[in-house]
């Protein structure tokens, strides 16, 4: 653990991975999240690689070459070439129990086995060699952590997490990594000496997210234009082919996960289940719902219900960073030796792009928002509300349902400098909130907040407005 104190974020993960060294049985963790987003420096780090058995999957590769890869990863653990390349899964697990047992280690016994997907190639019944090696000899130990991680965020879910085989409810510890917070990011930058105002950091975050990889691209000395350009539109650069490797990293058939998002991108507000079979030609069948819920999984999309709990209707919106900039410039402009995004900026197009992109990040950060209201103690629910009939039509983004009986409206607009409400907009606002509480028969108080970069400049129409959160308070801990 001698990194750990200098460890960016991670707080809850770490006090996870602590909850499990301390325990006095063996535990078996499942550690996912998507790729690029830190979970092998997190584990290394964490224990200081030191592992009484450590192997990582390969990519693309067949049955044998992932057995020999396996065996490799034995002799080195064993100090010398004692094992040779096992036939099946369950002969290299059996060698792992018998390397585990001969092992003469104080304290835990901790089994890293990293990008596991990958070493589950067809009829190669990985799974039950795990399931035979944990249940059988894993259980009976006290001693061990057996640690499984990978990127394929659907195959960890149906294989492990979700499992009706012998892996059902065995996973002792799950460890999902999210990608940083803003707060994070800026940390993150600063780590490596890179300047940037608070505005260009949140650019940034709209582009790119919280993922430490894509931030790690960044340059010093350079503008956060000239760095989106070299990293995402000069050929070559070094997050050039990230999209589709995203996506075949999470999904073994990611053609119909592409769809959906296409068909997402097109609609700011999300679309009804019912418009994405429309928009993307797919069935209305079981796959369609595993899509989705595997999209949700990895917070690529996420799902609302309506207000009323009675409503069967769920939209579907994209709220990743990335997936929403490739469809909306990447795809477009390719790569090439042209300089791009500087000649985006104060385009039509950039201005749409960015109102959204401002609200995914606002969505991202509900928790931050609901500390500037000072309710962070109280019990909320966070919603979004379509309406389309005849009382009106009228969309509200974020909601917070509070149990101190007030609803937040949370209006979300993204601008350069203090921003100015104007008569037409703050009679929307009040139209859209009088359809809201018409139409679910509301008897609580309504609180319409404002979250913008600069904050609010008052005028004879902002009277309307409750509260206002800022750029800087999306940026609190």
């Amino acid at each position: 653990m001698a990194h750990i104190d200098r460890m960016i974020g991670r707080k809850k993960e770490i006090e996870q991975l602590n909850a499990i060294t301390n325990e006095k049985e063996s535990s078996f963790v499942v550690v996912y999240g998507r790729r690029r987003v830190g979970k092998t420096f997190l584990i290394n780090s964490y224990f200081d690689n030191n592992f009484a058995f450590k192997c990582t999957g390969l990519s693309k590769k067949s049955k044998q070459e992932q057995l020999q890869n396996f065996c490799t990863a034995l002799n080195r653990y064993a100090n010398e070439p004692i094992y040779q390349t096992p036939k099946t899964w369950m002969e290299a697990f059996d060698y792992l129990r018998n390397l585990l047992e001969n092992k003469k280690i104080k304290g835990k016994k901790v089994v890293f086995i990293d990008e596991l997907p990958w070493m589950d190639t067809p009829k190669s019944n990985l799974i039950t060699a795990i399931e035979h090696f944990w249940n059988d000899w894993g259980t009976t130990q006290s001693n061990i952590i057996l640690i499984v991680c990978g990127s394929a965020t659907s195959w960890i879910t149906k294989k492990i997490l979700k499992s009706h085989g012998g892996l059902h409810n065995r996973a002792d510890y799950k460890v999902y990594i999210k990608p940083f917070t803003l707060s994070e990011s800026k940390e993150y930058l600063q780590s490596r000496n890179i300047v940037f105002t608070d505005r260009d950091i949140l650019e940034a975050y709209m582009i790119m997210g919280g993922i430490p990889f894509y931030l790690k691209q960044i340059q010093r000395g350079k503008s956060i234009s000239q760095n989106i350009d070299e990293i995402f539109f000069v050929r070559n650069g070094s997050l050039e082919n990230e999209y589709n490797e995203l996506f075949a990293s999470l999904y073994d058939n990611p053609e119909p996960y592409l769809k959906v998002i296409e068909a997402l991108a097109t609609k700011n507000k999300g679309l009804t289940k019912e418009e994405i079979i429309s928009n993307s030609k797919l069935l209305d069948n079981g796959h369609l719902k595993n899509i989705l819920d595997d999209l949700e999984n990895c917070y690529i999309i996420r799902r609302y219900r309506g207000y009323d709990k009675l409503s069967k209707m769920s939209i579907y919106q994209l709220i990743d960073p990335f997936t929403l900039f490739y469809n909306r410039f990447i795809k477009k402009y390719g790569h090439n030796e042209k300089e791009i995004w500087r000649y985006q900026i104060g385009t039509g197009k950039y201005e749409a792009w960015i109102g959204i992109a401002f609200e995914q990040v606002c969505l991202l950060h509900h928790l931050q928002i609901e500390h500037k209201l000072q309710i962070a103690g109280v019990m909320t629910e966070v919603f979004a509300w379509s309406n389309n009939n005849e009382l009106g039509k009228a969309q509200i983004d974020l909601l917070i349902r509070r149990a101190d009986r007030i609803i937040n409206v949370c209006e979300m607009k993204f601008c350069e400098t203090e921003y100015i409400l104007n008569k037409k907009e703050a009679e929307d606002l009040n139209r859209r909130i009088q359809i809201f509480r018409n139409s679910n028969k509301i008897k609580l108080t309504i609180h319409p907040v404002l979250i913008t970069t600069y904050g609010l400049k008052f005028n004879e129409h902002t009277s309307i407005i409750q509260n206002v959160v800022t750029m800087n308070d999306l940026f609190n801990n």
